[in-house]
């Protein structure tokens, strides 16, 4: 196989990489917040039901979480599991898991926030919603900002964890390139793309944290 032919394989597999990345970070965040809110929540029924959630996601290995949901339909269900079903399985396993990590890191930075702001919004006569994501929230975001991104840096590398189901990103095709080359340069290749990644992710995110810096 030509270096051009396995650079074009690889640049597929990257592809399919950054699309977990991405609708990764689209379902997590969002849910992370609302598990934060659970978290967080007077109720003790659903503030244990959070709890419990964030234990159990982050005492467990992500890949041991993506078979759970890919093969669990069938072994709970007996419901047949087909090609489509897994790019599905990977989405749902990496989101529920960085939805974890995400509301532990959304619930320690509102935590964080003085308790005066929210009654100087209240004489101000801001609701509860209007404290939170016009007052509150932009701060929760900046104080956050450098945890969030090295969880967004560990996605970047977790994403090859989708070969465990056989799904063709980057790391799985650069192995079978290997195998089937007798050859370690295509772990080299994707070590390099795995690098760039990472690289342009953390350039961006401290564009952000930069863009957030009120006092520069």
């Amino acid at each position: 196989m030509s270096f051009q032919v396995m650079m074009q394989q690889l640049l597929g597999g990257l592809s399919k990489s950054m699309g977990i990345f991405a609708l990764t970070l689209v379902f997590a965040l969002p849910l992370g917040l609302v598990v934060a809110f659970g978290r967080m929540s007077r109720n003790r029924v659903i503030r244990s039901i959070a709890w419990i959630f964030i234990s159990i996601l982050r005492g467990t290995p992500l890949m041991l979480q993506l078979l759970a949901v890919y093969f669990g339909p069938y072994y709970l269900f007996n419901i047949r599991i087909g090609s489509a079903w897994r790019f599905t399985a990977i989405i749902i396993a990496f989101s529920v898991n960085y939805s974890a990590y995400f509301a532990e890191i959304y619930r320690s930075g509102i935590e964080s926030m003085p308790p005066g702001q929210y009654e100087a919004a209240r004489i101000l006569g801001y609701t509860k919603s209007g404290t939170f994501f016009r007052i509150i929230f932009p701060q929760v975001v900046k104080r956050i900002l450098p945890s969030v991104t090295n969880e967004v840096i560990t996605l970047v590398k977790d994403t090859s964890l989708a070969f465990s189901l056989a799904y063709a990103e980057m790391f799985t095709i650069a192995k079978q390139i290997a195998a089937k080359e007798t050859s370690f340069m295509p772990f080299i290749a994707a070590a390099v793309f795995y690098y760039v990644f990472n690289a342009v992710v953390a350039f961006i995110m401290e564009r952000f944290e930069k863009a957030l810096n009120y006092y520069t």
